[in-house]
């Protein structure tokens, strides 16, 4: 059913929450590949004003998520699973969406930070945008221990 899932990752452990989660629906549906991909939000340009050098600036926060889903990576390939990784630059949500549907994606998993009130107002919540704006099946996965308010 599902051949191809996507999985966005921040960085964070709480975004990899949603890893047991690939692992199972990968074995169980015989997934032929999972896709990693983090998103860097373009530097501003008030940053850049600083005198520091833009270019060095996003190659560096380039090669630490490559390094980064290079090591998740390993971990999920060694259960046999094929992982491929991919870097993107732009806003998170609209470059999430944007991949999924120009690189054949049947799946997305993700991972929700749970927040909620006013750091959810504040940060927005990348999986419920994706979930709004995508036309896809989306699995949406709530760290352990997330008491969302009601």
């Amino acid at each position: 059913m599902y051949k191809k899932i996507l999985v966005p990752l921040d960085g964070s452990e709480l975004a990899e929450c949603v890893l047991p989660h690939v692992k199972a629906v990968a074995s169980g549906c015989n997934v032929d590949e999972a896709v990693l991909l983090e998103v860097i939000e373009p530097i501003p340009l008030r940053a850049q004003e600083g005198g520091a050098n833009n270019d060095a600036l996003q190659n560096a926060s380039e090669n630490a998520a490559r390094e980064y889903l290079a090591k998740v990576q390993s971990k999920l390939a060694s259960d046999g699973l094929k992982v491929s990784i991919e870097v993107s630059w732009g806003k998170p949500a609209e470059a999430i969406i944007e991949f999924a549907e120009n690189n054949g994606v049947d799946l997305m998993m993700i991972a929700s930070h749970g927040r909620s009130g006013v750091s959810r107002w504040v940060y927005g919540s990348v999986a419920e945008k994706v979930l709004r704006s995508s036309h896809m099946p989306l699995l949406i996965v709530r760290p352990p221990g997330c008491h969302p308010s009601v």
